[in-house]
């Protein structure tokens, strides 16, 4: 067979962590007891019964099923700019300052094709979300790491980043509440980083969607004086009201931004199916109950998770906000993706190493809280079982 050669965009950028693993997975699978898997974020809980309710009533309708805009359905874009007053106090042109996504992930990639040419520069969290690096890098802009460190609270130091040469630097990526560390923003946080941004000319991409997981107090950078002149926010449902699959998506923004990531979408897709959109319109009107309820049951879990920790003997700061828990490996192992093989061999039960988030999360593991009470008594069954050995160091 002949085979024709990748393309230069694509040298450097590997298959996603997660989708090779899971490969690893199934194949386990095959040889005895089903691997728990705790490492994939995918909200195991169903959207609000009345979101379902919705897609179901606006699908049986016979007009609805035809391209859309590439704007995304005015219902949608009012139902975001009447969220994000509501639960950000951030005012929004819902005409102008809202783009609707296929998912924030698709975002990412459009962001970044819209903004950087070949050798523009991009700070990148480390550790951090894998897809700003793959985005920026396939957009062929070099990738310049940022640390986050426990010592410094997992947050950028600006006076280090301000003693570098920031010329070449277009896009700062930030996450908080972050993933993987769970780590919660202040407004003081906020406010220094759109300082940070003014002073530099750089285009703050702030990706927001877990601010309503185990968080009593959600937050937006957008809702810091003079951030649209500065940054640009995605936010998601996929965690909020558990609708991953879904994928559903928003760009927030200045008005002239958002129009220069238009330009790329519309070239891209032909919409989102309608029934979809009304529906996530449903969705961002619950009310705070749904919140309430949804983080008292990953409270519920967060404790299990806890105490499964606490048998392999890691270390964790409770005051985690998110889908995940963060956790330091036991003293002694040589990283997390060690740790996390040792325990999948062992024990069956799958958790992310740190290190795929950077090399500032190489002595971490991160827990998913997406599995039901059930399946998490069951793993902590596992891990008590088994003792794990600290694998001797080898010599060359």
């Amino acid at each position: 067979m002949n085979r024709i050669s990748l393309a230069n965009r694509l040298q450097g950028t590997d298959e996603y962590y997660f989708s090779r693993k899971l490969r690893e997975i199934e194949a386990l699978n095959q040889t005895g007891e089903p691997v728990i898997n705790l490492g994939i974020g995918s909200p195991d809980l169903p959207p609000h019964p009345e979101v379902i309710a919705t897609l179901a009533e606006q699908a049986a309708k016979p007009h609805v099923h035809g391209y859309q805009s590439y704007r995304g359905a005015k219902a949608l874009r009012e139902a975001i700019a009447a969220f994000y007053r509501q639960w950000y106090q951030v005012e929004l042109d819902p005409e102008s300052e809202i783009l609707p996504l296929i998912g924030s992930k698709e975002g990412i990639v459009h962001i970044s094709m819209t903004y950087l040419n070949e050798g523009d520069e991009v700070l990148v969290p480390d550790p951090g979300y894998p897809t700003y690096r793959a985005a920026s890098q396939l957009a062929g802009a070099v990738c310049r790491s940022y640390a986050l460190r426990e010592d410094q609270g997992w947050l950028p130091d600006f006076e280090a980043l301000a003693r570098q040469d920031l010329s070449r630097v277009k896009i700062m990526w930030l996450n908080y509440p972050h993933m993987p560390t769970g780590t919660l923003p202040t407004r003081a946080f906020f406010e220094a980083c759109v300082a940070f941004a003014r002073e530099h000319g750089i285009l703050l991409c702030h990706d927001n969607p877990y601010s309503f997981i185990l968080n009593e107090q959600p937050m937006s950078l957008l809702a810091m004086p003079g951030a649209k002149e500065v940054a640009l926010e995605l936010n998601s449902l996929s965690k909020s009201a558990n609708m991953a699959g879904w994928r559903v998506g928003m760009l927030c923004g200045e008005s002239s931004r958002i129009q220069d990531v238009l330009r790329f979408k519309s070239n891209m897709d032909s919409g989102m199916f309608l029934p979809v959109q009304l529906a996530a319109a449903k969705a961002l009107s619950l009310p705070a109950s749904w919140y309430a309820s949804l983080n008292e049951t990953y409270a519920r879990r967060r404790e299990k998770i806890w105490a499964l920790l606490q048998r392999l003997g890691c270390e964790w700061n409770p005051r985690q906000a998110g889908l995940f828990v963060w956790a330091h490996v036991p003293e002694g192992w040589p990283d997390g993706f060690a740790f996390s093989d040792a325990v999948l061999q062992q024990g069956r039960v799958f958790i992310t190493p740190g290190g795929i988030f950077g090399e500032q999360g190489l002595a971490y593991v991160r827990l998913s809280l997406c599995q039901p009470e059930t399946v998490l008594d069951q793993a902590l069954h596992r891990i008590q079982r088994i003792h794990l050995q600290i694998p001797e160091k080898t010599s060359l």
